[in-house]
This record gives C-alpha cells, structure tokens and sequence, in this order.
C-alpha cells in the first residue's frame, strides 16, 4: 500500500517570498514619505486657516492649537466686494469656457479626423505648432485687438478665444479619439441619410463622452486657476475672478491678512477638487483611449 507524502516546499521560496515583501514594504514606506513631503505645503496652508493671526508664522505645528473660524468670516467679507462675487465671476467664465471648448474643439478635432479637405494635413501640423507658441508671443497683439474692439474689462477677452477653437491640445485630444471609433460608423450613417453635421451630432459626439469629458475637467482645471489673462483684461474689482481676488489679501503697503488669505484659498480649492472627483473616472478613460497614456 502505498501513501501519497505532501512535500514541503523548499526553504529558499519563503526566503524569497519575505524578501519581495519586504521590497515592497519599503517601496510603499517610501512613496508614503515623498507623498506627505508633497503635500505638507498643502496640509500647512490648511492648517494655517485655522489658527490665529499671530499665531500662523509662531506656531509650525501641522495641528493648530487654538482652532478658530474667524479667518474664513473675515475672509469673505475684508474686501470692498465680498468674496462671493469672486466665485459668481470664476464659474461663469469657467462655464462659458468648458462650453466653448467642448463644441469648438470637438467640431475642430471632427474636421481634421473625418473630413477630407485640401491641405487637411497642412493645416493639422499647423494647429499642433502653436502648441510649441509660448502665449506671452500673442499677448501684446491680442491686447490692441481686444483693445480695439472694447472689450476691456469685461469677460469676452476670456471667453471668446474658447469659441474659437484655440486651444489645441484639446482639439488634438479630440482627433486622436475620433480616429479610433470605427468609419463604418460613419458610412452607416450616410445610408441612413445623415450629413456630416448629423454624423458628428447624432454618431461622433454620443461616443466621445471620455474625450469630453476630459476636456471639461482640464478646462475647469486651467481657467479657475488662471491669473494672468484676468489680470491683463480686469480692471473693476467687481470684475474680478478668484485668482485675482486672493491677490487682493496681500497688500505691500498696509501688509497682508495671511489668515484670511489662507481660509479663502483652501474654499477656492474645494470646486477643483470636486469637480475632478466627480468626472475622474471619465478622465481616465479619456486618456486611455486617446493615445496619451
């Protein structure tokens, strides 16, 4: 009669499993360590919201001692306009510019990826150099013009170069996308008697939600953070946009509320960070099916 025996498995694979653990450990204690040295800067700022006045600068501890939240009333209310009217400006020029750039771009990124025209790729290759065109080139230029036309202090400067299908990374973003749906989509469409504004309206925008997608969330990210075209094209506080608005806090002359200024900068975070938490999912797949992985 024979007994079937269960071999152990041998010494050196418990050797090897505990050492790639033991790699991997010190990996993720690495990356935990460069993670929080990142966002320290972040923590700090938070942190500085709550505290008092004189105690921002005195005290370094991530843990405020004495919490208050005078700085956030004081904050929303120290300026002659109340910081509301901050946040009114930075979400209407924001939707006006997610707008623009999602119809622009994408009618842009449908032209060059479906449409046959003379000198298409010309024109391509042209669209991807002013990527390379620093923006500072065009500002003088775009001042007179603006100038000119009168749209000073107001919001056009802002928002009318989005209707205009400027920003041509989103428009590459969208051609790289379009190119990887199927053309017998397109051809199914003209048997079913569609034009080339039904194909991109009723087949090519419907299956670009990832592309849009991330288009929006860029756009959002980029124009409420923007600083220097509001600067340019702003004049009236009442105008002003969040950016702007935290540059107010700080004053050389009469000093600087830092506890006002830090309580209102983590407030204009909080739309950025929910917008992006909302629509990542939609951003990661966006990037994953548009060559820019």
């Amino acid at each position: 009669m024979q007994t079937n025996s269960v071999q152990a498995p041998p010494a050196n694979s418990f050797s090897v499993s505990s050492r790639s653990r033991g790699r991997s450990a010190r990996r993720h204690v690495v990356l935990i360590l460069v993670g929080l040295v990142m966002l320290y800067p972040l923590l700090w700022m938070v942190s500085s919201s709550f505290k008092p006045e004189e105690q921002i600068f005195s005290d370094p501890s991530i843990i405020p001692s004495d919490v208050t939240l005078e700085n956030y009333s004081l904050g929303w209310r120290a300026l002659q306009v109340p910081f509301s009217t901050f946040y009114l400006n930075s979400f209407i020029v924001v939707a006006a510019c997610i707008v623009g750039n999602l119809v622009a771009c994408s009618l842009a990124g449908f032209a060059f990826a479906r449409l046959r025209f003379p000198l298409r790729n010309l024109w391509f290759a042209v669209m991807l150099g002013t990527l390379m065109l620093p923006t500072h080139v065009t500002l003088i230029p775009q001042y007179i013009l603006f100038s000119e036309i009168g749209w000073l202090n107001t919001f056009m400067p802002l928002i009318v170069p989005k209707l205009l299908a400027t920003d041509a990374f989103f428009i590459f973003l969208m051609v790289q996308f379009i190119r990887s749906l199927p053309t017998e989509l397109d051809e199914a469409a003209r048997l079913d008697g569609c034009g080339f504004f039904g194909i991109y309206w009723r087949i090519i925008l419907p299956l670009t939600t990832p592309a849009l997608a991330t288009t929006a969330i860029f756009t959002f990210i980029w124009t409420w953070n923007d600083f220097l075209t509001p600067l340019i094209y702003l004049a009236n506080p009442e105008m002003y946009t969040v950016p702007l608005g935290l540059r107010a806090f700080m004053d050389a002359e009469s000093g600087s509320s830092w506890g006002a200024l830090f309580a209102m900068s983590v407030l204009s975070l909080g739309p950025i960070f929910g917008f992006f938490i909302a629509a990542q999912k939609y951003l990661v797949r966006g990037m994953a099916t548009t060559g820019l992985k």
